[in-house]
């Protein structure tokens, strides 16, 4: 197996270079926790002793050389993308918790890395109507 020698961080995507001279690249959309890092915390990473993962331990992130291999990029006109874009009010993190699946995973959805399935596109978007149908019923309090 390939082993990784060199990371670094360009153009909003993550390379490595490997140690048969392959250069692989991802996006940063498909590492949501390495999107929302700064520039000093994904510097912070170290490469294991088998040379096959990547480790940020501030971020508690890590990525195998085989997430490198996936080819998909993001899709940013996707159905999730663009309710999210729709409305910036939504807290991703909130909102995974209310629907009840890892912020990652409705990140990848968001950026259009991973495209869920069906009854998984129906649960999220179930549960934003439900939200905003909560919402609509909240007590409106005014002050004049």
């Amino acid at each position: 197996m390939e082993r990784i020698t060199k990371v670094w961080f360009e153009s909003e995507r993550i390379y490595i270079e490997t140690d048969s001279g392959k250069t692989f690249s991802r996006p940063l959309q498909a590492f949501p926790l390495l999107l929302d890092a700064t520039p000093e915390q994904r510097a912070l990473y170290e490469i294991g002793l088998d040379g096959d993962d990547i480790r940020w331990e501030e971020l508690d992130e890590d990525i195998h050389i085989s997430s490198f291999y996936e080819t998909a990029e993001p899709d940013p006109g996707n159905e999730i993308a663009v309710i999210f874009k729709r409305f910036p009010q939504l807290n991703v993190s909130e909102m995974a918790r209310y629907i009840g699946i890892n912020k990652s995973l409705l990140a990848r959805y968001i950026y259009g890395i991973k495209r869920p399935s069906p009854q998984r596109r129906e649960q999220i978007i179930s549960a934003i109507r439900t939200l905003g149908q909560e919402m609509i019923r909240a007590p409106h309090y005014c002050s004049i």
